[in-house]
C-alpha cells in the first residue's frame, strides 16, 4: 500500500530520494499498489483493462484531495508509453495550452511518442480556456486527463466533457488508511521501516479519522509524528492530535465540499433534525464557510421547507442574516445557531414552492390568457369605454370581505395551484381559504 503525491518526473523514470516527503516516496508504481477504487481498478474491471492495454483515452478524474488523481494519470501514461506533461490550471492559460500542444505534436513527429497532458484543477479554467483543448483532443494531438474536486457536470463545459470519460474517485475508508500507515511504517525502502517505529491502535484509528479519506494527509501526519519520536518508538494518540491541531478541515470554499456541507445542513433542517443541523452548521463554519452563505441557506429553508407552516421562520432567518452582518464571526455563530434550532424544530410545508412552481409551469406551457376585463386598470375614459373594470366588485363593500368574482382567466377557472398542508399555521390558512370559498359561493347564488 502506497500513496499518491504531487507530480514530479514520470513514473519509473526517477525514484524519489531519501529526503523526499514520505507521501512522494510511497507513491504507487503500479496499479497493483494503487490504494482504493477497487470497483474501477480491481482485477477484471473495464477501466483497469483499458489502462493496462494503453487505450484508456481522455478522462476527467473527479474526487476529493488525496485519493490518487495525479498518480492515476501517471500510471495511465506509463502503460500507454506516453510522455506525462503536468499542467496547472491555476498557473496556466490558453497560451501555455498552445505551447504544450505544439510540443506534443513535435514530440510525436520526432520520437513517435504521444503525450498525456495532465491538467490539475481543470475546473479552474473558464469556458474559453477549456475550449482550447477541443480540437487537439479530437485530432489526437494529446490524451487529456483532467483532475477536479468539483462536479464536472457543473464545472466543465459540455463539449469537452462529451469527449472525455468521467471517472469518479471515492475517499479512502479508515481501514484503507490504517493499512497504508502500517505499510509506510514497515517499508524499509521507501517508508519509515528503518526507524522500526510502531503506532498504537487507538492512534492509528484517530489518524485515519482525522485524515478524512485523504491518504496524502495521513502520510504527512505520520511523517510529522515520526519526526517527534526521539525518545520513544511508539506513536501515540496525543501525538496524532497535536500533528493535526492546525489542520484544515475537509472544505473547499469553491468546490463540492463547500456545497456538500451546506447541503447537509439544509437537508437536516428539512428533516427536522436539530442535533444534526447544529453539527453541520458547526462543520461548515469551522471549515471556513462564509457565514453569509450559511445565513442565506437558512432563508432558503424558511421559504422552501417551512413556508407558511410557520410564518415566523422567514423573519427569524432574515434576522439571522442581519445579525451576522452586524456582528461577524465568531459572535455571529449564536444568532445562526438560534435560527438553525428554530427552523429545524418548526413544522414543515413545501406548499409555497409547489404553488409557485405549478403556476410558473402553467404560464410557460400554456397560452398567455388575457386579463379579464373586470380586473383591468380602469383609469381614464378610454379604458372605461373599452370595458375595463366592468363587473368589478370592491371586496371591502361585502359583509365578509369576499366578492363573488372570479379572478383567474376563464380558461383556468377551477385550477388549484396552492394546496395548504395541515401542519402548523397552514391549517389556519386552509380553514380561511375554505371559508372564503364558501362566501364566494353564497354571494354567487
Amino acid at each position: 500500500m502506497t500513496l499518491f503525491g504531487e507530480p514530479g518526473d514520470e513514473v519509473g523514470s526517477k525514484k524519489p530520494g531519501p529526503l523526499a516527503p514520505l507521501a512522494e516516496r510511497m507513491r504507487p508504481a503500479s496499479l497493483d499498489e494503487y490504494l482504493g477504487q477497487e470497483e474501477l481498478l480491481g482485477p477484471g474491471r473495464a477501466l483497469r483493462a483499458a489502462i493496462e492495454q494503453g487505450v484508456a483515452g481522455s478522462l476527467v478524474l473527479f474526487g476529493p484531495p488525496g485519493v490518487g488523481k495525479t498518480t492515476l494519470g501517471l500510471l495511465i501514461a506509463k502503460h500507454a508509453d506516453l510522455h506525462f506533461e503536468p499542467f496547472s490550471a491555476v498557473l496556466s492559460g490558453v497560451a501555455q495550452v498552445r505551447t504544450a500542444v505544439k510540443d506534443a505534436v513535435a514530440r510525436q513527429q520526432r520520437d513517435g511518442r504521444g503525450t498525456l497532458l495532465f491538467v490539475d484543477e481543470i475546473h479552474r479554467f473558464n469556458k474559453a480556456q477549456q475550449d482550447a483543448f477541443l480540437p487537439h483532443v479530437e485530432r489526437g494531438d494529446i490524451v487529456l486527463v483532467g483532475a477536479t474536486t468539483e462536479n464536472p457536470s457543473f464545472s466543465i463545459n459540455g463539449a469537452l466533457l462529451s469527449r472525455c470519460r468521467v471517472v469518479p474517485l471515492r475517499p479512502l475508508v479508515p481501514e484503507q488508511l490504517i493499512g497504508l500507515v502500517h505499510a509506510a511504517l514497515a517499508d524499509k525502502g521507501r517508508g519509515l521501516g528503518v526507524r522500526e517505529l510502531k503506532i498504537a491502535d487507538d492512534a492509528a484509528v484517530r489518524l485515519a479519522a482525522l485524515a478524512g479519506g485523504d491518504a496524502r494527509r495521513a502520510l504527512v501526519c505520520l511523517e510529522a509524528c515520526a519526526a517527534t519520536c526521539v525518545d520513544s518508538e511508539l506513536i501515540e494518540e496525543p501525538m496524532i492530535v497535536e500533528a493535526f491541531q492546525h489542520r484544515t478541515l475537509l472544505h473547499d470554499k469553491s468546490g463540492d465540499q463547500h456545497y456538500d456541507l451546506l447541503s447537509a445542513l439544509h437537508k437536516s433542517l428539512r428533516n427536522s433534525d436539530v442535533q444534526a443541523a447544529v453539527y453541520w452548521l458547526a462543520r461548515a463554519l469551522e471549515a471556513g464557510a462564509d457565514a453569509q452563505h450559511a445565513a442565506r441557506r437558512l432563508v432558503a429553508v424558511a421559504s422552501e421547507d417551512v413556508g407558511l407552516a410557520d410564518p415566523m421562520a422567514l423573519q427569524i432567518a432574515m434576522a439571522a442574516v442581519s445579525a451576522v452582518q452586524f456582528m461577524g464571526l465568531p459572535e455571529g455563530r449564536l444568532p445562526l445557531t438560534e435560527a438553525v434550532i428554530y427552523l429545524a424544530a418548526a413544522p414543515k410545508s413545501n406548499s409555497v414552492i409547489a404553488a409557485i412552481n405549478a403556476a410558473t409551469e402553467a404560464v410557460r406551457n400554456g397560452e398567455q390568457h388575457a386579463v379579464p376585463l373586470h380586473l383591468r386598470n380602469a383609469q381614464g375614459s378610454v379604458a372605461r369605454e373599452m370595458g375595463h373594470g366592468k363587473g368589478y366588485i370592491y371586496a371591502h363593500d361585502t359583509a365578509a370581505g369576499v366578492a363573488a368574482m372570479p379572478c383567474l382567466p376563464d380558461e383556468l377557472l377551477g385550477t388549484v395551484f396552492y394546496r395548504p398542508s395541515v401542519r402548523g399555521f397552514e391549517q389556519r390558512i386552509s380553514d380561511r381559504m375554505q371559508a372564503n370559498d364558501l362566501h364566494r359561493e353564497d354571494r354567487g347564488n
